[in-house]
């Protein structure tokens, strides 16, 4: 499969992009590349990416990509940039704005950026840098401008912030500058065809023809976890991991925190984890929890209070482990809470959990759990949300949905 990811440059009417084995998906952003759609021996093709309105797709996220097999291409905008600094990672990179990058021609995100439509269409409303300088050129070997004019009329469409440099402002600007003829000359080249001069979409349509000649990268250039793997990797796919069941689609983490904060046995199932950890470590032999506890502290502390291991969501055994008490009737729970979430978000734009009052959360957590104030933090600690505050965290997310569901079960207690 071919998973093409375009937007502005390329519209999904595109003839190369209905070839079968072709998939075609909106602007990269951070995550896309954890979907489990995309398997061994696929090939991405990066063209379009988000940066303005959402997190921009990390580096990390595409050498783990090429690590596990996905080969990838990158070409025209964000992914001639990518592609230009993972090229010795076995990234491959084309066309002409690629090219430009790897020679240090151009160094700035701000070549290739372009405003878009906001409305699904992901149509370009504004000119990016290259096509300007690209248009200049042709313009230059055309002796509509010489090579001083093209370049004080590039510095000053340039000044233009990128999402207001509409074709209307390009016209203000060569009118400004006195470049009235460069601008007649290019309105009537873009009447006859109105693709002229657009350097991005010549690339991408290289990228997609290079993708479907069959091109992989070699097992022996794909970059190993040490590339890759940090912290904030763990952190990243412990957010995007997804599983499917009972017909839903479902966070791997929202079920993770479900457990944690209803589950009233998850306390042993954090133990029994430890244990796995304990006895699975991945720098040498292990040992039974309760040795390795001795050998620390002497058996004085609880094993909660003393291993904090990292969490892989991304390991089967541990989800397993942690969810071996989860119910058909908890996962719809997830579910609605995460329905409820989402409705938030919709209705109240640029909403965050970061908004959901600390104080409300806890004693939600406090009720749910039913135990003392006193006891909050080795609570929380024993279900292995760390900490209090790591467990208020934590709880945000199923706080919308928990309150709706006790305001309907007081509306059904009243009505009886």
């Amino acid at each position: 499969m071919i998973h093409v990811f375009v937007g502005p440059t390329l519209p999904r009417s595109e003839p190369q992009l209905a070839v079968p084995g072709v998939r075609v998906r909106p602007p990269a952003r951070h995550g896309d590349l954890f979907d489990s759609a995309l398997r061994r021996g696929d090939t991405v093709v990066l063209i379009d990416g988000v940066y303005h309105q959402a997190l921009a797709l990390r580096h990390k996220e595409i050498l783990a990509a090429m690590g596990r097999g996905v080969s990838m291409i990158g070409a025209a905008s964000i992914g001639a940039l990518r592609a230009a600094e993972l090229a010795p990672f076995g990234m491959l990179g084309v066309g002409a704005i690629y090219t430009s990058y790897i020679r240090g021609e151009i160094d700035g995100d701000d070549e290739v950026a372009v405003g878009q439509a906001p409305d699904g269409e992901w149509d370009a409303l504004t000119w990016p840098v290259v096509n300007l300088r690209h248009v200049l050129h042709l313009a230059q070997a055309a002796e509509v401008v010489d090579e001083e004019r093209a370049t004080h009329l590039l510095e000053a469409l340039r000044a233009v912030y990128y999402p207001q440099r509409t074709t209307a402002a390009v016209w203000a600007v060569c009118h400004r500058q006195g470049e009235t003829d460069f601008a007649a000359w290019l309105a009537g080249r873009l009447d006859q065809n109105s693709h002229f001069g657009d350097l991005k979409r010549a690339d991408a349509l290289i990228a997609v023809r290079t993708a479907l000649t069959g091109w992989v990268q070699s097992a022996e250039t794909r970059p190993a976890p040490a590339a890759w793997e940090t912290t904030y990797f763990r952190r990243w796919s412990n957010t995007f991991a997804r599983t499917a069941a009972d017909g839903l689609e479902l966070a791997t983490e929202d079920r993770l925190v479900y457990q944690q904060i209803f589950d009233p046995r998850f306390r042993e199932r954090w133990t029994a984890y430890l244990e796995h950890c304990s006895l699975n470590p991945a720098d040498g032999p292990g040992l039974p929890l309760e040795v390795h506890l001795s050998q620390l502290t002497g058996g004085d502390l609880p094993a909660h209070q003393v291993f904090h291991p990292p969490l892989d969501l991304r390991d089967e055994a541990s989800v397993a482990l942690l969810m071996e008490g989860e119910t058909e009737q908890d996962r719809q729970a997830v579910a609605r809470y995460a329905a409820a979430l989402a409705q938030i978000h919709r209705s109240r734009p640029g909403f965050s959990t970061d908004a959901v009052r600390d104080d409300l959360t806890r004693q939600i957590l406090l009720r749910v759990w039913q135990c003392p104030e006193a006891d909050f933090e080795a609570e929380a600690s024993a279900r292995g949300l760390g900490c209090g505050a790591g467990a208020v965290e934590a709880a945000k997310r199923i706080v919308p949905g928990f309150l709706d569901e006790s305001n309907e079960r007081a509306e059904f207690g009243h009505a009886c």
